[in-house]
């Protein structure tokens, strides 16, 4: 691929669950959706997608990804010769409405060199690193994986920490150590990371707010929305409304 492109556009409606495996691009990247949720995996860290998230990844970074069946998700090759890095490290952007209606001219066919260096140099200016950034940090240790287990197929589990800790044959002392060792927050925070991730594959599907909350474990909307706000910086009410 050329690399001294400044920016390509495309668009792909998937059908069905689809994993890509581990790669990388001899280009910038930008990852977003029009419609639906999906996950990108660097490392130990899972990046959410979503049409009000983003995803800055810089050339040459390993990632695999998943999307489910449904969404419309859209991406942006940038070339490393013509633009500059945002971030060294993989961030998330905040999709604003402008953004994306330019990102949506590129992916035009009938589009001047003119009109396209114009809209590629709003484009440009509009790439900023928003502070939210949903992010689930996967343990992996094997102290950590039952409680990771459980969480993923069950995010309502509602075992406390002081559980989790009797039930494993440590201290509660000892699992906070852990999670912070390999997540960078404690078992809350976590838990309520991993329960949003659940959390925006039924409200970008059209689930309704109460039913998800219950759902991931959460006694109100009240509740799940102050989480829910925490991880992502909106309302889980507007973010299925987008």
């Amino acid at each position: 691929m050329d690399v001294g492109f400044v920016i390509a556009a495309r668009t792909e409606a998937v059908s069905r669950d689809t994993f890509w495996e581990e790669h990388s691009h001899p280009t910038h990247e930008l990852l977003w959706n029009d419609r639906g949720a999906s996950w990108a995996t660097i490392g130990r860290r899972v990046w959410m997608i979503t049409p009000a998230a983003a995803l800055w990844i810089p050339a040459g970074t390993p990632h695999s990804g998943w999307v489910p069946a449904g969404t419309t998700h859209r991406a942006a090759q940038f070339g490393v010769r013509a633009v500059a890095q945002i971030s060294d490290e993989p961030t998330t952007v905040e999709a604003t409405t402008l953004l994306r209606l330019l990102l949506d001219r590129l992916d035009a066919d009938d589009l001047d060199s003119r009109a396209r260096a114009r809209t590629e140099a709003m484009v440009l200016d509009l790439l900023t690193p928003t502070q939210h950034e949903p992010i689930l940090r996967v343990p992996e240790s094997s102290l950590l994986d039952p409680i990771v287990t459980t969480v993923y197929e069950n995010p309502a589990d509602a075992t406390t920490l002081a559980a989790w800790a009797a039930r494993l044959g440590v201290s509660p002392r000892t699992l906070t150590r852990a999670f912070r060792s390999e997540t960078g927050v404690g078992f809350s925070r976590w838990l309520a990371a991993a329960r949003v991730r659940h959390a925006i594959v039924m409200l970008a599907r059209g689930d309704e707010v109460d039913e998800v909350a219950a759902r991931v474990g959460y006694n109100s909307a009240s509740a799940f929305g102050a989480a829910f706000r925490r991880v992502t910086g909106e309302s889980p009410g507007r973010f299925r409304a987008r």
